[in-house]
């Protein structure tokens, strides 16, 4: 039983679209010890898309990876608001005009309505970097963060 019945749940993506981005998360972690996470919610009105990322990462726990390689991929799509949040480790490898570029090519996919499509880019974008930077070792590394969207309101 719902606890709120009236209470419309948001539907961001359809279910292909949907796989289309969990299977790019667990391609782009596929040859890397980093992981991408991806958050998706209706707004981000009174902070900046930047800050929510970063409340975001921290209420995942993604600070918590070992080599601090986390990356989370942000969106609030009816105040069209996106971020990427690194962890420092991967931040101090790849640097502010990395995540620029990452955030200016989803930008340019998002302005072409294609949504699924831009993020799935961007995770894949993501886990290169992660890969030249923290390349996988099949005898450490494991998943340490689920590959599924997160929703939020």
């Amino acid at each position: 039983m719902k606890l709120f019945p009236w209470r419309k749940k948001n539907i961001f993506f359809t279910e292909e679209e949907n796989r289309l981005i969990v299977k790019a998360i667990r391609q782009a972690e596929k040859n890397t010890s980093g992981e991408v996470r991806v958050f998706v919610e209706s707004r981000c009105t009174w902070v900046d898309a930047i800050d929510r990322a970063a409340e975001i990462f921290f209420s995942l726990k993604m600070e918590k990876t070992e080599q601090r390689n986390a990356v989370l991929v942000y969106v609030a799509v009816k105040d069209h608001q996106l971020a990427v949040f690194g962890d420092e480790g991967i931040h101090k490898k790849v640097g502010m005009t990395y995540w620029n570029n990452v955030l200016n090519e989803m930008l340019s996919g998002f302005n072409q309505k294609d949504y699924a499509r831009a993020i799935a880019d961007c995770v894949i974008q993501i886990g290169n970097a992660l890969q030249s930077n923290f390349p996988f070792d099949k005898d450490t590394d494991k998943n340490e963060l689920p590959d599924s969207i997160v929703f939020g309101r």
